[in-house]
């Protein structure tokens, strides 16, 4: 089990409901996969350097968590393929 660092973007257009959804859905991915959350942080609304599909802004989200490295691929996918999501970076503590 490694530290890891997840950010992720989720789109501006997206309701705040849905944004929750979007949340506790990958806060409970990590736990059903044997791994921890030890925090999550709602940094909120912030503008991109350069448009994102057209998007101008979006709202950033940062995970502190336990995980096997080889579930890390996995949701990295996950996340890829799933509407609402913008862009996701996993860093190794």
């Amino acid at each position: 089990m490694n530290k890891y660092e997840l950010m992720f973007i989720i789109a501006s257009d997206v309701s705040e409901e849905k944004r929750e959804e979007l949340i506790n859905k990958f806060k409970s991915y990590v736990e059903s996969h044997k791994g921890t959350v030890e925090g999550v942080e709602k940094v909120g609304m912030k503008k991109f350097a350069y448009p994102i599909n057209f998007k101008n802004e979006g709202f950033y989200v940062i995970f502190n968590m336990t995980m096997n490295p080889t579930e890390v691929d996995a949701m990295n996918k996950l996340m890829t393929i799933t509407d609402g999501i913008v862009r996701q970076m996993f860093v190794r503590k």
